[in-house]
């Protein structure tokens, strides 16, 4: 018997039928006498329908004042969907309970809308799960030290459930998506996209954060620090497939020193149209001078990606940064208003058409030469670069919004991808 945490997204609980294929597919896990505990999402569109009615209320764009409300709002779309799953396990003849976050209680700081995890008390789901019953929690929701609601932003149920999974030393924490695992690339931009059966943590940590949509990045810091088990599959496939079959689909999240990895030199090319780049110009060549502008940013809870700063000239440099498209408009007003005159600077500049391409894979840490054939790949296809970054396993480019297909195709061509591994 193993503890096993089901994470189910929005497109899986979509409709009360899709709902009900979610409580047969739980059943049978748990009729195979694996303790079992759910984290579903809002029903696809249902976070997105509140936010717009609030939107009706204050048309102008929520700033900090409206985040708690917009918590409270948002955090029912998750209750409804763990209330339904746990009517549709009960007619299933299962016992079965729903709790919202702030009920187990999963703790979180009072960084509303971007709240991170810091604990969970694991006493009330134990005391359900030794007494036979199925116990569902919401996703993307806790609470703070004041009792007040908080939400772990956009694609935060993935991390809830990782976060229970570690809480409860749980056997597996599975993934279900719309998707049957974790591809090269985006099967939509490039057809020959190939479905890895495992990707190590440290590869989907990099992928995550360059813009695979599959998981959310949080998660996957989760499961790697707290070693769990990660699996990537689809809950579209029929619901009553042989539970062995089921249990090694999809995409395996595990360590790099596992012998089965694919010991490809680059395993997947990742890709973010969310992108924005703003520059400050002549800015004076001081100490301290990159903290405060970082620092300012920072400080608004504007999470910064890639970061240049140019040689200096004349005792004036150019400071270029990049952020989350939304967050480009409050980052310039920021800077134009509270920086820029402070620092002496010469003016903000931006765009908002950028995109970033990545190539990630731990097998670039013993290869030479891998950054160079990404530039060369680019430089053929007349894709000009303008900011670079890199780790030992991934190196990540910022270009034109418009070359962003072109080149995902292209890399993943070069580098072999679409061919299956040895």
């Amino acid at each position: 018997m193993a503890l096993i945490v089901h994470k189910y997204g929005g497109t899986s609980m979509g409709s009360t039928e899709r709902i009900a294929l979610v409580a047969k597919r739980v059943a049978k896990w748990a009729r195979a006498g694996h303790k079992m505990v759910v984290v579903p999402s809002a029903m696809s569109g249902e976070t997105n329908r509140l936010l717009a009615l609030a939107k009706e209320l204050a048309p102008a764009k929520p700033g900090d004042a409206y985040n708690r409300e917009l918590d409270m709002l948002a955090s029912t779309g998750e209750q409804a969907s763990s209330a339904l799953l746990a009517i549709a396990l009960q007619a299933e003849g299962l016992e079965a309970v729903s709790y919202a976050g702030w009920q187990v209680a999963i703790k979180t700081n009072s960084a509303h809308t971007k709240a991170r995890i810091e604990s969970i008390d694991d006493k009330k789901v134990r005391a359900d799960l030794d007494a036979g019953r199925v116990v569902i929690v919401t996703g993307f929701q806790g609470v703070d030290d004041l009792g007040n609601i908080t939400t772990l932003g956009r694609g935060g149920s993935d991390t809830s459930a990782v976060a229970v999974a570690a809480a409860l030393k749980a056997d597996e924490c599975l993934i279900y998506t719309d998707v049957d695992g974790v591809y090269t690339t985006d099967p939509r931009v490039v057809p020959e996209a190939r479905r890895l059966h495992t990707v190590s943590f440290e590869e989907m940590l990099e992928m995550a954060s360059m813009g695979s949509k599959v998981l959310q990045i949080r998660s996957v810091e989760f499961a790697g620090k707290y070693k769990v088990k990660m699996r990537v599959l689809s809950s579209f496939t029929p619901w009553d497939i042989d539970i062995n079959e089921e249990a090694v689909s999809g995409t395996l999240i595990t360590f790099e020193e596992d012998e089965d990895m694919e010991q490809a030199v680059v395993s997947g090319i990742a890709f973010n149209r969310d992108e924005a780049k703003i520059s400050v110009l002549g800015v004076p060549d001081t100490p301290g001078i990159a903290y405060k502008i970082v620092g300012a940013v920072a400080d608004a809870n504007i999470e910064i990606d890639m970061i240049i700063q140019n040689v200096s000239k004349e005792g004036k440099t150019d400071f270029s940064f990049t952020v989350h498209r939304n967050d480009y408009a409050k980052a310039v007003d920021l800077l134009n208003n509270k920086v820029i005159g402070a620092l002496g600077a010469k003016e903000v500049v931006g765009d908002a058409k950028i995109c970033k391409v990545s190539i990630v894979g731990i097998g670039m840490r013993s290869h030479v030469g891998i950054a160079s054939k990404m530039f060369s790949c680019l430089a053929e296809e007349g894709i000009n670069i303008q900011m670079i970054s890199t780790s030992e396993i991934k190196t990540s480019v910022v270009i034109d919004e418009k070359y962003m297909e072109l080149a995902v195709r292209a890399l993943h061509k070069v580098f072999g991808l679409d061919q299956a591994a040895a």
